[in-house]
């Protein structure tokens, strides 16, 4: 076992190696960055940005208002009679006209029925043409001439055989059987008008239940033809059919009008929109200085940014402002001849309010917003970027209109903002201002009415 003394030196060298050590790699990291060092890496080439000329000249203000295409006419196609579906004439989701056969039905029960109210047509003719037959009457009143002719005999008879009777130059039964002979006469003929009134009554009567019966069968014809027709659908008008409801095979028609389809007229389309009452107000205020034309040479800005190439008009005004949403609905319509709207899509309808003088434009990719503020990044002659803090009022297109901010002719960094930093130097490439016509900004004012005049 080693003394104390022993353990003490130990230690104590093994401290002296730690330190020479640790002074031996400190003094080999100096040596290798010592003397005088090596140059600083040269700093990398400025970044490259995009930049455009800031614009002066006299534009429109347009008005834009968020609105949903529909169709002014939309029919449901329905069964109106109960049959088997035979066949579908049309493909689904394309154009058809109006009269254009789309689905028939089994028919045959119907052209059943429409033969045998033909029938019962027939039957009451022929009925009438008995009933109007004077045969009978004929017969009645032959048969009343006979009874006046025998009662005349009987008259003369018993006229000629009372004197007689009276002088009792004949037998007395003789007058008897004269004057029983005259009153069963006249009871004959009083027994004959009766049968003649009777037949001219009952004739009257047989003649009406025979048109009776033919304006019956006539109506059945009618409504038979009228079912016959209706197992052959046709278009009622000129438009878009969407997708069948029912495949043919099955029974339509059973209990109530089965809907088989439906059928939407798109040329032209209506927009709906809503005006607040303010933009209403502005808009009239235009009108009556003459600048503008209200509800006129509208147009349609669709869901991807281009522009239908159809203008439209205001065709309807509502009567009063909504109470709810303080809006005034109005409906325009679009000329539509190639179908590309379909109701149910949503775009900004957009027409000229204003014109703006000299406006500064500034392409609104170019704008970036701030906390409370909106700014663009100008590029001076040196190259050197410059944060400008901007004013901006209306948009014109892809541009906003600069109230305050920037000057014409400036440069301004449409693409590469991430980059940069005020006082950075830059390779700018210049790109020409050009109008995109309806362009959406990345970031720039929005209006709660939809109205593209009242950026925020």
């Amino acid at each position: 076992m080693s003394s104390p003394d022993t353990s003490f030196f130990r230690w104590r060298w093994m401290l002296l190696l730690l330190m020479l050590a640790f002074f031996l790699i400190a003094a080999c990291d100096r040596g290798k960055g010592g003397g005088k060092g090596k140059a600083a890496a040269p700093a990398g080439p400025p970044p490259a940005v995009v930049v455009t000329p800031v614009l002066q000249k006299t534009v429109p203000i347009y008005y834009e208002f968020v609105a949903r295409t529909d169709s002014p006419n939309t029919v449901e196609i329905r069964a109106r009679v109960q049959a088997y579906l035979e066949k579908q004439h049309f493909e689904e989701g394309t154009m058809v006209k109006k009269d254009q056969i789309l689905f028939t039905l089994d028919k045959r029960e119907y052209e059943a029925a429409l033969e045998k109210v033909k029938a019962q047509l027939a039957q009451a003719e022929a009925d009438l043409a008995f009933a109007t037959d004077n045969a009978q009457v004929d017969t009645a009143k032959a048969n009343l001439g006979v009874s006046v002719a025998k009662l005349a005999k009987a008259d003369n008879d018993e006229k000629r055989l009372k004197p007689l009777a009276d002088r009792q130059a004949v037998p007395q039964q003789d007058y008897d059987t004269a004057v029983t002979s005259q009153q069963g006469a006249r009871a004959d003929v009083e027994s004959r008008r009766t049968a003649l009134e009777t037949s001219k009554v009952s004739q009257k009567n047989n003649i009406a239940q025979a048109r009776a019966a033919i304006d019956a069968a006539n109506a059945a014809i009618i409504q038979a033809e009228l079912n016959l027709g209706y197992c052959t659908i046709q278009s009622p008008i000129d438009g878009l059919i969407g997708e069948r409801k029912v495949a043919p095979g099955n029974l339509v028609g059973r209990g109530e009008a089965t809907l088989l389809d439906t059928v939407s007229s798109v040329n032209p389309i209506r927009a709906y929109l809503a005006l607040s009452e303010a933009d209403y107000l502005n808009f009239m205020a235009l009108r009556k200085t003459g600048k503008t034309r209200a509800g006129e040479d509208l147009e349609m800005i669709l869901a991807n940014g281009s522009v239908f190439p159809h203008k439209g008009r205001v065709i309807i005004a509502d009567r009063a402002v909504d109470e709810k949403t303080g809006t005034l609905s109005l409906i325009a319509e679009f000329a539509n001849p190639d179908g590309l709207l379909r109701p149910g899509q949503f775009g900004r309808v957009r027409l000229a309010g204003r014109t703006a003088e000299n406006a500064i434009l500034v392409p609104q990719r170019a704008v970036t917003e701030l906390q409370d503020a909106k700014a663009v990044y100008v590029v001076g002659p040196d190259n050197k970027v410059a944060m400008h803090t901007v004013e901006v009022a209306d948009r014109f297109e892809s541009f906003f209109i600069i109230k305050s901010g920037v000057k014409a002719g400036e440069r301004v960094i449409v693409e590469g903002v991430q980059k940069v930093r005020p006082g950075m130097v830059v390779q700018p490439t210049e790109q020409p201002a050009k109008s995109e016509k309806a362009a959406e900004p990345k970031k720039g004012p929005s209006s709660s009415s939809g109205a593209a005049s009242s950026p925020s």
